[in-house]
C-alpha cells in the first residue's frame, strides 16, 4: 500500500509539476510585473506565481481533495488524509521576472509529516528531478549521485540571501570568512534547484538561512536519496533557521563552520 500510494503520489506531482512548468514558460506575459511584495519591497510576487498556485491547487483538489496543502503565495489546507502538499509555484521569482532561466516549480508530498516525494521542475534548464524516499535521486529518469567529499579547500558551494537588509548584512559577514576557505561560491537564485545540484554533483554543497519548507522540501530529499546529508544546525533538521546541503565527509566541517561563523542568526 505504501509503495503504491507513494507512486500514485509521484505521478501527480510529476504531472502538476509538468503543467505548470509549461504555463510559466509559454505563458510568461512581455510586461510581467511585480504584483505584490513580501517580507521588503525587493521580495516580490508576479501574477505568473499566484497563476501557477492556482493551476497546482486546482489540480490538486481534483485528484486529492482530502489532502493538505501548504503553498508559498497563500495556499493552505489541513485536509484529512495524512498527506500535504508543499508546493513553491515558482522556486526563483525575481529570476523569472528578470527573464533569467534559474527557476523552477518545486512539489513536495508528505505523509504523516515526513516527506516521501519530491519534484522540481526546472523547464529553461529542460530537466525535472525528483525522488520517492528510499528508490534514489533522477534527473530526467537518470539515476543521479552527489559527488564525494573534495578537500574542504576544493569545494564549490552555493548559497543564497534574504531580502531583509538586516539580514543580507549577517549573510554577507558569512560570506566574507567563508569565501576564501573554499574554491568558490555560486548563488543561483533558486534553493530548489541549487539542492538538485548538490546531488547531480554540479555543487559540492549548499547552505542558505531563511528558507521555507516550500524552497526546501522537495530539492532537500532529492539531495538526501542522491547521498547527500542535509540538516541546520548540530542536531536539528534543515529549517528556516538554517538549512545545508552537502556530502559526506563535507558536511560536517562545513556545519561546524557555519555554526562558529553564526550562519544560523542575522
Amino acid at each position: 500500500m505504501t509503495d503504491s500510494l507513494n507512486a500514485e503520489l509521484l505521478d501527480l506531482a510529476l504531472e502538476v509539476a509538468r503543467r505548470a512548468g509549461d504555463l510559466l514558460r509559454d505563458g510568461r506575459p512581455a510586461d510581467l510585473g511585480v504584483a505584490a511584495t513580501k517580507s521588503s519591497p525587493i521580495d516580490v510576487v508576479t501574477e505568473m506565481d499566484v497563476a501557477s498556485e492556482k493551476l497546482i491547487t486546482d489540480f490538486l483538489a481534483q485528484h486529492r481533495p482530502q489532502d493538505g496543502v501548504l503553498g508559498e503565495e497563500g495556499a493552505s489546507s489541513e485536509g484529512t488524509s495524512g498527506v500535504r502538499w508543499v508546493i513553491d509555484p515558482i522556486d526563483g521569482t525575481v529570476n523569472y521576472l528578470y527573464g533569467l532561466p534559474s527557476w523552477a516549480v518545486s512539489i513536495a508530498v508528505e505523509r504523516d509529516g515526513e516527506t516521501v516525494v519530491g519534484v522540481v521542475a526546472a523547464p529553461m534548464r529542460g530537466e525535472t528531478y525528483h525522488a520517492v524516499l528510499g528508490q534514489g535521486a533522477h534527473a530526467n529518469g537518470e539515476p543521479v549521485r552527489v559527488l564525494p567529499a573534495p578537500p574542504f579547500e576544493q569545494a564549490l558551494i552555493g548559497t543564497g540571501f534574504g531580502y531583509v537588509r538586516e539580514r543580507r548584512v549577517g549573510q554577507a559577514r558569512v560570506l566574507h570568512e567563508l569565501l576564501p576557505q573554499v574554491r568558490d561560491i555560486r548563488r543561483g537564485g533558486s534553493a530548489a534547484i541549487d539542492l538538485c545540484d548538490v546531488a547531480c554533483g554540479r555543487l559540492n554543497a549548499y547552505y542558505e538561512r531563511g528558507l521555507n519548507p516550500w524552497d526546501y522540501a522537495a530539492g532537500a530529499l532529492i539531495a538526501r536519496e542522491a547521498g547527500a546529508l542535509t540538516g541546520g544546525r548540530p542536531g536539528v533538521p534543515a529549517s528556516t533557521e538554517l538549512t545545508i546541503a552537502a556530502a559526506p565527509g563535507l558536511f560536517e566541517p562545513l556545519r561546524a563552520l557555519l555554526e562558529d561563523l553564526g550562519a544560523w542568526h542575522d
